[in-house]
């Protein structure tokens, strides 16, 4: 087998945690490329290596001196050798790093040197070709990710090399400047590798023994997902499940690679596995729930709206003009409700609603803000009669008030709409009744 590994902040954030990583790669032989992040937190007060980095670099565009702050991350840097008792060296690239801020390279090239610099490192550990991801990873002039590029040359790049370490986060546009993935993009970069060697799995180790079924910080203790299909994960992160970042699973997905999420620190749980598609059941009905708070509902009303051709189009070009983005938009035959962030809402309400006013002619709109969203996912609900009637019941038993319910054709999720007050309330209610009960 061929397995690329990446491992998160946490996995790296110190020696200690270093050599765990160690350990875990030299135990199995077939992980053979490795994708680190920078250093994290190493204790709950501290403070990223990426976060320096940005830090260090502010200071330098405002023509301050950063060397203060360049010293931090060079020591943290500098402890981590130290504690590996690497014969490693990394003052010439700090040099590199001082001459480049000072010339303003821009905050993308700042925050990449975090990840550069654990790749130096984590290569001369363990014994592996670094390789700097700036050479491998491309982007386009506008800053996209060039897919095709990137796989035409990654692929040839490392079909001749048997085990290597390529930084993740980062890459280069065609003028050779350095351009980053959004925050948490190493796990980008860990799909995009495990892609160009066709990988039989891609490992993705961080702090937690894989996806649950809940947000632990509402519900105690809550049951980890064993497998999960790209589509159940789509719903939960687009609702705010967060373990992985949701654009890694597109090159894996393509290729039918599998990923596996693992716990640096109990490597031995099996974590979850990400496919494309199953024949596992689901442990319970669900396999997870996630949610966003801070929701505004617009309800429109007109009658005979059902039978006026292009009604919903006018509604949403409202939106548009206002450069909103909208969620959910649940109908009825005189009735159609729009939801859409709050925060993205408030400052620019009254022109949306007179651009309403003007593009369709309602009777009547009502709006009601601070509500919350909830998505209920699960493959396995489609073969099990009564699901949202469970929900009902249990969120009727939690005094929580159901503001809206809406489940799309594939029957993967329903979405239920609550307000922000009862939406710890409702979670829990539902958990309870799905996976508590089947404990």
């Amino acid at each position: 087998m061929k397995k690329v590994v990446k491992f998160g902040g946490s996995s790296l954030a110190s020696a200690e945690q270093f050599k765990k990583v160690g350990k875990i790669i030299k135990s199995d032989e077939d992980r053979k490329y490795v994708v680190p992040s920078a250093p994290g937190k190493r204790f709950s007060a501290d403070t990223k290596v990426t976060d320096m980095l940005y830090k260090c670099y502010n200071e330098a565009e405002a023509g301050t001196d950063f060397s203060a702050t360049l010293k931090q991350i060079k020591e943290r840097y500098n402890e981590i050798i130290k504690g590996l008792k690497l014969e490693l060296s990394l003052d010439e690239e700090f040099v590199t790093i001082e001459n480049q801020f000072k010339a303003k390279a821009g905050s993308d090239y700042a925050a990449s040197r975090g990840e550069y610099l654990n790749g130096i490192i984590m290569a001369n550990y363990l014994g592996y070709e670094f390789i700097d991801a700036a050479t491998v990873i491309f982007f386009n002039k506008d800053g996209e990710f060039d897919a095709e590029t990137t796989q035409e040359i990654l692929s040839a790049k490392l079909a001749n090399i048997e085990r290597a370490v390529i930084p993740g986060f980062y890459g280069a546009r065609p003028d050779g400047r350095v351009k980053t993935f959004s925050r948490g993009g190493s796990d980008v970069t860990g799909s995009i590798v495990a892609r160009a060697v066709s990988a039989d799995l891609y490992e993705n180790w961080t702090d937690v023994s894989g996806f649950l079924v809940a947000d632990p910080r509402i519900i105690k203790d809550p049951a980890v997902i064993t497998t999960i299909t790209y589509k159940e994960l789509r719903e939960l992160a687009y609702m705010g499940a967060s373990v992985l970042h949701e654009d890694a699973i597109f090159p894996v997905r393509k290729a039918g690679i599998p990923i596996n999420i693992k716990n640096t620190n109990k490597p031995e749980d099996a974590g979850t596995m990400i496919v494309e598609s199953t024949c596992k059941q689901s442990a319970y009905t669900i396999t997870g729930i996630a949610g966003k708070k801070g929701f505004v509902s617009l309800n429109i009303e007109k009658d005979m709206m059902n039978s006026e051709i292009g009604f919903g189009r006018k509604v949403l070009e409202a939106f548009e003009r206002h450069n909103i983005s909208f969620e959910h938009m649940p109908s009825g035959i005189d009735t159609l409700t729009v939801f859409v962030h709050q925060p993205e809402f408030e400052g620019k309400e009254q022109q949306v609603l007179a651009d309403i006013h003007r593009l369709t002619q309602p009777d009547h709109i009502d709006i009601e803000s601070d509500l919350a969203l909830i998505a209920v996912v699960g493959r396995g609900m489609k073969a099990v009669k009564g699901t949202a009637g469970r929900i009902f019941a249990a969120l009727a038993h939690a005094n929580v008030n159901v503001k809206m319910i809406d489940q799309g054709s594939s029957e993967l999720n329903i979405i239920i709409g609550v307000q922000n007050k009862d939406f710890e309330a409702a979670i829990k209610a539902i958990y309870d009744i799905f996976v508590t009960i089947q404990l």
